[in-house]
């Protein structure tokens, strides 16, 4: 799926070369396993000269221990096993990755380090944690280093020795697709705007037909006879033509209203007439992750065979700057017939939301909407790095996403919606106009979007801190960190499905 060619399950305790892998808890606390490898007291004299204790993600590496036949042992602290969680399984599964650069083939006897025996769904999270800490995007890297070596890391085959393994490759199914869905998110986002443009991200999205989604693709023309003038007028100044793509997963119950999930696809955003600075901007190729984002939920709910009726909307465009690009003072009229007065030309992904959101909302009638959005900076000066910023007209919806980013790692924090922010988007000439200016920058944001979702419960995430350079982590090396796909998996197969 990523890095790691093969993961094998098995259940052996005749490890006697190679690289290996053992758990410990804290305090040196060792497995039945590791203890049959007869390394513990070679693990005790090691651990003593360096104080190595078993600490939570603490590594200990051994090369070539005496008398055992292993060429190098790694020993990764687990902490108090009993209270660990999925995602700290995860986590390890990581951290163990991460020591294996340049190995080849790798056995980790993969066990809690007490007399207690490991759910199979904790030995597939550790399994979701070495592939998805392996993940690197270098396809546009030389083949050959400085030296005419391989400049490319090699892909590792790893097996992983398990009491059950029959359980754990059934758990390993479902987080294999999930982690599917993160590779898939990190791709898109990783890849350079000139690859991927609009039309290209529709092709990708349309691959997903292969695991049983109903892919629509509308064209420019097809999305003004809609009357979607607000996403158009961002993609006005581009000529690479935008589209609006439907992915539909329907393995729910006949006729079950499904659940909703609307992605911000800017394959590129120069600010149009409002242009960005230069320093940074080559970072505006990720200003589509909320559509790569929905696109990997997609195909991890497809992957896994969900049973679930789910509808995932991505509106791609590109926002660029030539003489017929929008400008600051225009009026447009979004499909839902609001007026809405263009102040800035880089507040453009809220009018593709906008069209999107109602677009989705009219034709579906959902049980409820999620949208995702690279949105606004000021999300990452209220909550930096470490959280999405949530906004959400219902609290049901609100909780089950907290519990869901609590459960993943991927953490969501509650921002208000109120009244009092409108006075801040009202037009002198239109019904809104799309932004309120500096103070409380990512709330009008929300306050905006919200004009264009009626009844329907719905949430918005502004991920901009999250989805690409988002902090460095146990599973995650890569500029595009996949964020969202996990989070909303476990939202659908914790609360909405079945």
């Amino acid at each position: 799926m990523t890095e790691v060619s093969k993961i094998t399950f098995a259940n052996s305790s005749r490890v006697r070369k190679g690289t290996v892998i053992v758990i410990v808890g804290e305090g040196l606390k060792f497995g039945e396993r590791a203890m049959a490898l007869g390394i513990d007291a070679l693990v005790r004299r090691a651990a003593k000269i360096v104080e190595y204790s078993g600490k939570s993600m603490k590594v200990l590496d051994i090369l070539a221990p005496a008398d055992t036949g292993i060429d190098r042992l790694i020993v990764v602290g687990a902490g108090k096993a009993e209270t660990l969680t999925g995602q700290d399984w995860m986590r390890l599964g990581g951290v163990a990755m991460g020591v294996l650069s340049g190995v080849s083939a790798a056995t980790i006897v993969l066990e809690r380090p007490d007399s207690a025996g490991l759910d199979p769904n904790f030995a597939a999270d550790f399994s979701l944690g070495l592939a998805m800490r392996s993940y690197s995007f270098d396809k546009y890297k030389p083949s050959k280093d400085e030296n005419g070596g391989s400049a490319k890391k090699l892909p590792a085959a790893i097996t992983v020795l398990v009491g059950d393994p029959a359980a754990v490759r059934t758990a390993w199914k479902n987080r294999s697709a999930i982690g599917e869905g993160v590779t898939m998110a990190r791709d898109l986002v990783n890849e350079p705007a000139n690859v991927l443009g609009p039309v290209e991200f529709a092709k990708q999205a349309a691959g997903l037909k292969s695991l049983g989604i109903v892919v629509e693709v509308l064209s420019e023309k097809q999305m003004a006879k809609l009357g979607m003038r607000a996403l158009l007028g961002v993609a006005q100044g581009s000529p690479r033509p935008p589209r609006l793509v439907v992915m539909r997963w329907n393995s729910g119950k006949a006729r079950e209203r499904p659940v909703a999930f609307v992605g911000k696809g800017v394959v590129f955003d120069t600010g149009g007439i409002s242009i960005k600075p230069a320093g940074g901007m080559e970072d505006m190729k990720g200003d589509m992750a909320g559509a790569a984002t929905v696109t990997g939920l997609m195909c991890a709910l497809a992957g896994r065979k969900a049973k679930v009726n789910a509808v995932g909307v991505i509106g791609l465009v590109e926002n660029a700057v030539d003489g017929n690009a929008q400008r600051p003072g225009d009026i447009v009229e979004a499909m839902s017939g609001r007026t809405i007065e263009i102040i800035n030309t880089d507040a453009e992904g809220r009018l593709v939301l906008a069209d999107a959101l109602h677009y989705t909302e009219t034709r579906f009638k959902p049980k409820f909407m999620i949208d995702l959005a690279t949105l606004t900076g000021a999300v990452i000066v209220a909550l930096g790095h470490q959280y999405a910023g949530l906004y959400c007209t219902e609290d049901g919806l609100a909780e089950n996403l907290r519990a869901a980013g609590d459960a993943t790692g991927e953490g969501v924090w509650r921002m208000p919606l109120s009244p009092e922010y409108n006075k801040l988007i009202n037009s002198k000439f239109a019904d809104v106009k799309n932004t309120g200016g500096r103070g409380a920058g990512s709330i009008t944001a929300a306050q905006f979007l919200k004009r264009f979702v009626k009844d329907t419960p719905w949430a918005h995430l502004d991920i901009a801190g999250t989805a690409m350079g988002s902090p460095q982590t146990e599973i995650n090396r890569s500029w595009a960190s996949g964020y969202g796909v996990r989070l909303l998996d476990r939202l659908v197969s914790d609360f909405y499905e079945g």
